[in-house]
């Protein structure tokens, strides 16, 4: 045989063995086939789940970010009850210490007044003993001029009604013994009350202490949250590092089933479809190993997220834990500030009840010897007795004053918009001026509105205005202007003066109680005129103050809120 025939002999053995080849292949292949559809469906079934799984997980945060959102509506309304309980109890304690210096200041003039009354009975005891001494002489007298028995009528009557009038002494002596008795109570009684005033006092600073120790905690609680916060974020990147490192792995997968696609491809010529459709179904597993690759890192910032969540309410509940301390602390605050209320309406009825009886007792026995006896008083006792009168007066202007400083702080302040230009004509209209006094000339421009209680309002206008003439009564001609400009959501009203002024270096006295920077005897006053008003213009949110020169004049501020806005 030639070559030739020999070599068609050996082809056809040569494709049998090809054809075993592939058929063996062939089943191997449509195994692996299976499997990968088998894995690509269990892959789906884990997409669907895992889907499922971050619809929920989305409608809890959704859920939890609007319980946030609620938690911190809530707190920002809770702080703002808090500060503006804090505010009222800055205010009551203010108001506190006021009512202390007031204390302070009435011992000192009760202790004067005691001192007063003693130097009193002492001229009362040596005219005593100077009518007896007369009515020694009226005896002699009488001895001498006993042949004169109408005389002697006459003198013996004398005698007895002078006797009638020191038994009358007498009497008044006692009744005065008896007042200085009840004083003397009334001072024990008020110094009780002042050291209560100071415990109470004590009890306000452990409180502001303890609050201190509480927002101290707080900042640690805080220091130790943000170290949470730090622990988390590194874990974080730590799962970022573990994500990156299992993409690189995919990749590596990836390529490797690249590889054995082209081997696959040049082996299998003639089952090029089939190569395709897997091809095909690799890409389909790669991109579903991309979003599992995804969803696994979803899954871990939203379990970041989640514990994120958690932190905070844990925070948020501590602070509503705390805030809920807090309310307990303010209603016991404000039960005793309920409790200092009262113990100073107490005080306002024994100033305005116990305390003007014995002004009035003074007032009224020392009109009847000027009325009844002023026949026997020379010119020093008549005076002396008038500058009585006068001072038992000024007491009732200083108790009449006082208690309407103390009614201010539990006076409600009902809101209203308020016509200037009218209050404040008002006002002018009612301004008294006695005969051969200098008229005020005054200069009003156009106010603007503002919202307010009127008739405290009212009240400012009429001490400040009152005072502006009264501190320009010595100049030529009185000159007063009232004006008003609008700043930032506030209504400033400004009341000048060319007057007598003040030094600026006493300013800080000037709108305490019973504090004068101009002596009586050249301005009469009782000192708590802008005290009043400082108290009125503050419980409206606003602010007064005021700018002088001594004999240049004085302008004196307040301010008070917008018409546009609320009180």
């Amino acid at each position: 045989m030639s070559n030739k025939e020999k070599n068609d002999g050996k082809e056809p053995v040569t494709d049998l063995k090809e054809i075993a080849l592939l058929a063996v292949e062939q089943p191997k292949e449509d195994g692996e086939l299976s499997i990968a559809k088998k894995e690509l469906l269990l892959q789906n079934d884990e997409m669907q789940k895992r889907a499922a799984a971050l619809i929920i997980a989305n409608k809890e945060l959704i859920y939890q970010n609007q319980e946030k959102e609620n938690r911190a509506d809530e707190l920002i309304i809770a702080n703002k009850e808090l500060i503006y309980q804090n505010q009222e109890k800055e205010n009551r304690a203010a108001e506190l210490i006021v009512a202390n210096k007031e204390l302070a200041f009435q011992n000192k003039e009760k202790e004067k007044r005691a001192d007063e009354l003693i130097i009193a009975n002492k001229e009362l005891i040596y005219q005593n003993q100077e009518k007896e001494k007369r009515a020694a002489e009226l005896i002699v007298a009488n001895k001498e001029l006993a042949f004169q028995n109408k005389e002697k009528e006459k003198r013996a009557d004398e005698l007895i009604i002078a006797n009638k009038e020191l038994l009358y002494q007498n009497q008044e002596k006692e009744n005065r013994a008896a007042e200085l008795a009840i004083a003397n109570k009334e001072l024990a009684f008020q110094n009780n009350e002042k050291e209560n005033r100071a415990a109470e006092l004590l009890v306000a600073n452990e409180e502001l202490l303890f609050q201190n120790s509480e927002k101290e905690k707080l900042t640690l609680e805080l220091s130790e949250a943000n170290k949470q916060l730090a622990f988390q974020n590194s874990e974080k990147e730590k799962r970022a590092a573990e994500l990156i490192i299992a993409n690189k792995e995919l990749e590596f997968q990836n390529e490797q089933k690249e590889k054995r696609a082209i081997e696959l491809v040049s082996a299998h010529k003639e089952l090029a479809i089939q190569s395709k459709e897997k091809e095909k179904r690799a890409a389909e597993l790669i991109t579903a190993n991309k979003k599992l690759a995804l969803q696994s890192i979803q899954k871990e910032k939203t379990k970041a997220e989640k514990e994120k969540r958690a932190a905070e309410l844990i925070v948020t509940n501590r602070e509503l834990a705390y805030q809920e301390k807090r309310g307990k602390e303010l209603m016991l605050a404000n039960e005793e500030l309920k409790k200092a209320q009262e113990e100073l309406g107490a005080f306002s009825y024994s100033v305005s009840h116990d305390l003007r009886a014995p002004i009035r007792a003074i007032n009224g026995y020392t009109q009847i010897l000027l009325e009844d006896h002023g026949d026997s008083i020379d010119a020093d006792g008549k005076q002396v007795l008038q500058a009585v009168i006068n001072n038992s007066k000024k007491m009732g202007l200083l108790i009449d004053d006082l208690l309407a400083f103390s009614k201010l702080g539990r006076k409600e302040v009902t809101s209203a918009s308020i016509n200037m230009d009218a209050l404040v004509k008002g006002v002018i209209n009612d301004i008294i001026v006695e005969d051969g006094e200098i008229l005020p000339i005054f200069e009003v421009e156009e106010l603007l509105p503002a919202n307010g209680d009127q008739s405290l309002i009212r009240q400012v206008w009429v001490n400040l205005i009152s005072n502006a003439v009264k501190y320009s009564k010595y100049k030529p001609t009185i000159r007063i202007k009232i004006t008003s400009t609008a700043k930032k959501g506030k209504i400033e009203y400004c009341i000048k003066d060319w007057g007598a002024g003040f030094d600026m270096a006493y300013y800080d006295k000037l709108f305490g109680v019973f504090q004068r920077l101009h002596s009586q005897e050249e301005f009469d006053g009782t000192g708590i005129g802008l005290a009043i008003v400082q108290k009125i213009v503050s419980r409206h949110h606003g602010a007064v103050w005021a700018k002088s020169k001594l004999e240049e004049g004085s302008s004196f501020y307040f301010s008070l809120p917008d018409n546009n806005n609320n009180l």
